[in-house]
C-alpha cells in the first residue's frame, strides 16, 4: 500500500512584529481611557458656577466631596446626567447634516497618493462649501435672534452631554472600523489595505492605532465616504468654530458685551479652520492619510480632542472676559502673523514641489534624488529644518492662549462688591482672587500638548523616512541638520542614543558636546589655557605636566612632565621608610587606558 500523503495544514498568518508607539498596549489603554477623563476634569474644574479652578481645589486639605460636587455643577442624577438621549440625537443630526452637504454640494475630485498595492483612491472635497453653508445658517439665526439663538443656548446648556455624545461616537466608530478591518483581503478590488503599524496582533493596540488604512463605507443616498478623510476635516474642525462662537454668545448673555480677546481668539481660530478647508486636498500627503490607520487615536482626536480641547480658551473667556487693548492685539497678532507665514508658505512650497517640481515657484530649489524615486527638498523653507511647518504650527498656539493672561478666577455671590470685580448680568461677580495663575493649567495646556504632539510626529516621520529612504535619508539629515527649530538640537535625546545608531553628523555633534561639556572638557581647557594638569595613572604614579594634544580616548601628548611616585626600600627583608621620588621628562605619550583621574593643577 502506498504511503498516505501528509495532510497539509494551512499556516495561520503571523502578526507583524514591530516596535510599539505611544508606550505600546499600556500607553494605548492610558490614552484611550485617560483622555476622556481629562476632558471631563477640565470641564468640571474650570466652570461658570464657582470658578476656574473650583475653590475647593485650591484648599485640598479641607476638600469635601459633596461641596466639590456643588462647586463644579455635578449633575443631580449623578453619572447618568453626563449624557442625554436628546443631546446625542442632536449630535448625530449634526453629523447627518454634514454627510448630506457632502452629498449635495458640488466638490472637487482628487486622486490620492499611490498605495502600496499600486492603486490610487479618489476623494471628493467640498469641506469649505459645507462649512460656509452651515456657518451662513448660524449667522442668519444669530442676526435674527442674537445671542439667544437656540443653537448657541442649547450647546452652552448641554455642553457636557454633547461632549459625552462625541466620546461615545468616537469609541463606536473606532470599534466599527476595527471589526470591519478583518474583512480586508489581499488584492481587494476596492483597494482596501491594512496599515503597517496596525498589524501587531495586540487587539487593544491595533484598535487604538488603527488597523485599516483607508476604511470606506457606502451609505444610502449619501454614497461612498472615506471615513478617515471625512472625519479629519469635517465634524471636528467645524465643531471647533461652532463651539467658539457658542462661547462668544454666552459671554454676551452673561456680561452684556463681547471682549476683544474672545473675538480675536474666535476669529483667528476660525480663519485657521477655513484656511485648512481652502487647501483641503493638502491632507492627502499627510502622515494621517498616507501611513496611519484609522482607529481610536484619530477618531477621538478628530471628533473630541480638537473641538473640545482647542476651545478651552474661549470657554474660559466667556466667564472671565479680558480686554487686550490695541497694544495687546498688535502683540499677539504679530506673533500669529509670523507663525502663520512660516506654516502656510512652507506647506504651500512642499505641496507645489510634490505636485509639479517644474513649477516656476519651486523649480530653483535644490533636492536629493532618492533611490526610492522621490525627491527630498534641501533648500527653501525645507532647507532650514526638516519640519519647519511644525514650528509655524506650534507658534500659532501661543496667540490662542496668551489672551487669557494669568488665567484663573473666582465667582462670588451678587452684592459682594469686591474690588476690581466684573459683574454679570445676574449680579454675580468675577474676580481673579486666589485663583489667579492656576487657571493657566486649563488655558495653556494646549501649547504644551501641541508641542509634545509635534515632537512625537517628527520622531514617527523620521523613523518612517529612515526605513523608506535608507542611506539617502542619512545623507539628507547631514544637509538639513535641524528637526523643527533651527539651530536647536535635542542634546539630551542624542546623549541617550546608542552610538552605533547615530549618523556621522550626530556622532560629530556628540563628540563636540563631550569636548565642551563632558570629562574631556578638562583636557580641552588645559590645552587652550596651556595650564598644568595633575594626572593619576596606574602603578600608583602621578604626572604633573602640560597637555599638548589629546583625543577622545584620553590618549595624550604631554610636555614638561614631572613624574612622581613613592618607593619603599627593603633591607634584610625589612621594609624601610617610604621615599618620594620624581624625574623630569621633556615630552611623552600617555595611553588613555592608563589614566585614572585628571585634575587641573
Amino acid at each position: 500500500m502506498a504511503p498516505k500523503a501528509k495532510k497539509q495544514v494551512a499556516q495561520r498568518p503571523q502578526p507583524q512584529k514591530r516596535h510599539y508607539e505611544f508606550g505600546g498596549p499600556l500607553g494605548a489603554a492610558g490614552i484611550s481611557f485617560g483622555l476622556p477623563i481629562l476632558l471631563y476634569t477640565f470641564t468640571f474644574l474650570c466652570n461658570d458656577v464657582s470658578g476656574c479652578p473650583s475653590p475647593s481645589v485650591l484648599r485640598p486639605k479641607s476638600l469635601d466631596l459633596e461641596t466639590l460636587k456643588v462647586e463644579v455643577g455635578w449633575p443631580e442624577d449623578g453619572i447618568w446626567g453626563l449624557a442625554s438621549w436628546e443631546a446625542t440625537g442632536y449630535t448625530l443630526g449634526y453629523y447627518l447634516l454634514s454627510a448630506l452637504l457632502y452629498r449635495i454640494l458640488p466638490g472637487k475630485e482628487v486622486e490620492g497618493t499611490v498605495l502600496a498595492n499600486g492603486g490610487r483612491l479618489k476623494y471628493k472635497f467640498n469641506g469649505l462649501a459645507s462649512a460656509l453653508f452651515t456657518l451662513a445658517i448660524l449667522a442668519a439665526g444669530t442676526a435674527s435672534q442674537g445671542a439667544n439663538f437656540p443653537v448657541w443656548t442649547y450647546i452652552a446648556d448641554n455642553y457636557i452631554q454633547i461632549l459625552t455624545a462625541n466620546i461615545l461616537i468616537a469609541y463606536s466608530l473606532a470599534t466599527f472600523v476595527y471589526v470591519r478591518s478583518f474583512s480586508v483581503k489581499p488584492g481587494d478590488k476596492e483597494l482596501r489595505l491594512l496599515a503597517e503599524g496596525g498589524k501587531t496582533g495586540n487587539m487593544l493596540y491595533d484598535w487604538y492605532i488603527g488597523r485599516e488604512l483607508n476604511p470606506r463605507v457606502t451609505l444610502p443616498f449619501i454614497g461612498e465616504i472615506d471615513i478617515k478623510e471625512w472625519m479629519e476635516v469635517r465634524p471636528g474642525l467645524l465643531g471647533w468654530v461652532i463651539l467658539n462662537f457658542t462661547f462668544v454668545a454666552k459671554q454676551y448673555r452673561q456680561f452684556g458685551y463681547v471682549s476683544d480677546s474672545i473675538l480675536f481668539t474666535s476669529i483667528v481660530q476660525g480663519a485657521y479652520v477655513i484656511d485648512c478647508l481652502v487647501v483641503e486636498p493638502y491632507i492627502l500627503t499627510t502622515m494621517d492619510i498616507t501611513s496611519d490607520g484609522f482607529g481610536f487615536m484619530l477618531s477621538f482626536g478628530d471628533l473630541v480632542w480638537v473641538p473640545f480641547l482647542y476651545t478651552q480658551q474661549t470657554r474660559y473667556l466667556s466667564t472671565h472676559p479680558k480686554d487686550l487693548g490695541t497694544l495687546g492685539l498688535v502683540g499677539v497678532g504679530s506673533i500669529l502673523l509670523a507663525a502663520y507665514t512660516i506654516f502656510r508658505l512652507s506647506n504651500a512650497q512642499k505641496n507645489a514641489f510634490r505636485t509639479n517640481p517644474n513649477d516656476p515657484s519651486v523649480a530653483h530649489l535644490k533636492y536629493i534624488e532618492t533611490k526610492a524615486g522621490t525627491r527630498l527638498l534641501v533648500s527653501g523653507w525645507w532647507g532650514i529644518a526638516r519640519h519647519i511647518n511644525y514650528l509655524g504650527d506650534w507658534l500659532q498656539a501661543w496667540p490662542y492662549s496668551l489672551p487669557t493672561g494669568l488665567a484663573g478666577y473666582q465667582i462670588l455671590a451678587a452684592g459682594t462688591k469686591a474690588e476690581g470685580a466684573l459683574t454679570m448680568v445676574d449680579g454675580r461677580e468675577v474676580i481673579a482672587g486666589d485663583a489667579q495663575g492656576w487657571g493657566m493649567v486649563f488655558t495653556y495646556f494646549y501649547i504644551l500638548y501641541f508641542g509634545v504632539l509635534l515632537v512625537h510626529r517628527d520622531g514617527r516621520d523620521d523613523e518612517k523616512c529612515a526605513k523608506k529612504y535608507g542611506e539617502d535619508w542619512e545623507k539628507y539629515k547631514k544637509i538639513v541638520k535641524w528637526k523643527i527649530i533651527p539651530y536647536l538640537t535635542p542634546r539630551r535625546t542624542l546623549l541617550q542614543k546608542p552610538r552605533n545608531e547615530c549618523t556621522e553628523y550626530e556622532i560629530a555633534q556628540l563628540e563636540n558636546w563631550e569636548m565642551s561639556n563632558g570629562p574631556l572638557s578638562i583636557l580641552q581647557t588645559a590645552v587652550r589655557g596651556h595650564s598644568q594638569v595633575l594626572i593619576s595613572i596606574r602603578s600608583n604614579r602621578k604626572l604633573l605636566a602640560r597637555v599638548k594634544a589629546f583625543d577622545r580616548h584620553c590618549n595624550m601628548i604631554l610636555e614638561n612632565v614631572k613624574e612622581m611616585w613613592t618607593e619603599t626600600p627593603v633591607t634584610n627583608g625589612k621594609k624601610g621608610r617610604p621615599v618620594n621620588k620624581d624625574r623630569f621628562i621633556s615630552k611623552m605619550f600617555l595611553r588613555g587606558d592608563s589614566v585614572i583621574i585628571v585634575l587641573l593643577s
